[in-house]
């Protein structure tokens, strides 16, 4: 897989904050089952290697990943629990020659025309657009599709339902990623036909 196969599983990434690791399969397989295979957890809590090498050991339907990939070390212990792809806020070289030396598929953060010019040079044509609302939203990347036509966005950090068909509408964006889909309270309650419906949702927003 590359990344730019990422495009094509769903049309969002739920972007995911766990404090549990013990909710991580049920969650897992309710986003599956809703149509969205492909699972972005955030390294922003202690839970969330474990909750990487639970879904990847349990739910052989889920591509799960790990975002707020910051650094080296996060690359290659998210490598280790099992990630089959990173996703991080922004790009350095040393964290993109990590990424590159897991061997995982990765979106970098970007959130100028330069720092995506910087990446093309390198061959990257698939990032990742953040924070997508407070850098000129949809209209930003529509802007960009005329000057860098090779480059396809996953534009996250305030997509909502509400804003993220604009973006899907884009032809430069194979998808979003959204926290939307699995809202803290509702995963700790175990509330998984609310996430599987939310799923089913946003499964659903995918241009004809």
């Amino acid at each position: 897989m590359i990344a730019e196969d990422l495009f094509d599983l769903a049309p969002v990434i739920p972007v995911v904050v766990l404090d549990d690791a013990g909710a991580a399969v049920p969650m897992a397989r309710a986003l599956v089952e809703g149509g969205l295979p492909v699972i972005e957890v955030t390294l922003r809590t202690p839970a969330a290697l474990e909750a990487i090498e639970r879904i990847a050991a349990e739910v052989p339907d889920a591509v799960v990943g790990a975002g707020t990939v910051a650094g080296a070390e996060d690359a290659e212990r998210s490598a280790a629990a099992g990630a089959r792809f990173l996703v991080s806020p922004g790009r350095t070289p040393r964290l993109q020659a990590a990424m590159v030396a897991t061997g995982l598929p990765f979106l970098p953060g970007v959130a100028t025309a330069s720092e995506a010019m910087a990446l093309l040079e390198d061959g990257i044509t698939a990032m990742k657009f953040f924070p997508a609302e407070a850098s000129g939203g949809a209209a930003f990347l529509k802007a960009l599709a005329g000057p860098l036509p090779r480059i396809r966005f996953c534009p996250t950090g305030g997509v909502t339902p509400g804003n993220a068909a604009d973006y899907l509408a884009l032809g430069n964006v194979g998808c979003v990623g959204g926290s939307w889909l699995t809202p803290a309270n509702v995963v700790r309650a175990g509330d998984w036909d609310r996430i599987r419906k939310l799923a089913s949702e946003a499964a659903a927003l995918r241009p004809a």
